[in-house]
């Protein structure tokens, strides 16, 4: 037990310490902001893509996909206004205004990657193009996952119409399936942090490298979301202080947090990595023996 609570405290103290020196509070900063900034473009440009393709739902299952995990105080005022963003029409898909959000939409996934570098305390070996073209694909891969999603949801009612007929005695798990919005929520947070800790930055890790602080991130975005709604509606007074834009200052320091819970829980990774502490505590689950110190390992091979 003394040997666990002595490894946790020293991959914590790294993962914080490293998070400090290297400009950790300034780069969820970066995050936030550009997460913020890049949020209307690409909305924009998935409701443009997703129409051409026939997904016309597209917008309201963004905004309830990427709008459900906030709390409602913080996610009603913005999700209204970017409802009304995307009832626009607009007249064609290879537009330059459409082509500049999806440009500006990569920001977001820029900035991201530049602090799961830092984080995991990785140089940036690609070119700068290839990130930005990496960059495009994500926003586009988000894009086309959310158009899918949005095409099931015309199909799923139909579909879970006819089994309710047909097989009555499904009812209660065909209700399960349709309550979408709680679980597909959850689910494509949790793929689409699985995926940003393997592959946008620079390097390879294993899935089960990055499992600890994905998990972690989650945990403390669902208990961060929950105090900070408190927060607001019991002491805060943003319209005081900001009038108009309160409800932007207020998404905005919400973004913040969540930024710093996400390159924490990278540091957490980059920390258990640096002590193999995954390796040593299935060693210790497994009963396999501990390698021997380096020290101890050289004297033998000199032997």
């Amino acid at each position: 037990m003394a040997t666990f609570i002595r490894i946790v405290y020293r991959v914590v103290y790294d993962a914080l310490y490293h998070f400090s020196e290297d400009d950790g509070w300034a780069m969820a900063s970066h995050v936030a902001l550009s997460t913020l900034l890049a949020l209307f473009p690409f909305l924009i440009f998935g409701t443009t893509l997703a129409t051409y393709m026939g997904a016309d739902r597209f917008a309201e299952t963004a905004v309830h996909l990427i709008f459900d995990t906030w709390p409602p105080s913080i996610a009603k005022p913005i999700s209204d206004e970017v409802r009304q963003v995307l009832t626009i029409p607009r007249s064609g898909l290879l537009t330059i205004s459409v082509l500049a959000a999806a440009y500006f939409a990569s920001n977001g996934v820029e900035a991201v990657r530049v602090s799961l570098n830092r984080a995991y305390r990785i140089p940036e070996t690609r070119r700068w193009y290839i990130t930005r073209i990496t960059s495009l694909f994500w926003v586009l891969a988000a894009v086309l996952s959310l158009a899918a999603i949005s095409l099931l949801l015309v199909v799923v009612p139909v579909a879970l119409g006819f089994a309710e007929q047909r097989f009555p005695w499904m009812k209660e798990p065909l209700g399960v399936l349709a309550s979408w919005r709680v679980y597909g929520t959850l689910l494509v947070l949790t793929v689409g942090v699985t995926i940003a800790h393997l592959w946008l930055p620079a390097g390879r890790r294993r899935f089960r490298d990055v499992l600890p602080g994905v998990s972690l991130t989650l945990i403390a975005w669902t208990i961060g979301a929950i105090v900070f709604a408190y927060y607001i509606t019991t002491f805060a007074n943003y319209a005081r202080t900001y009038a108009g834009l309160a409800s932007l200052m207020i998404a905005l320091v919400f973004l913040y947090m969540t930024a710093v819970i996400f390159i924490i829980g990278a540091e957490i990774n980059a920390a258990m990595l640096k002590y193999r502490v995954m390796n040593r505590l299935l060693r210790r689950v497994t009963g396999e023996p501990l390698p021997p110190p380096p020290s101890q390992r050289d004297q033998a091979a000199n032997i």
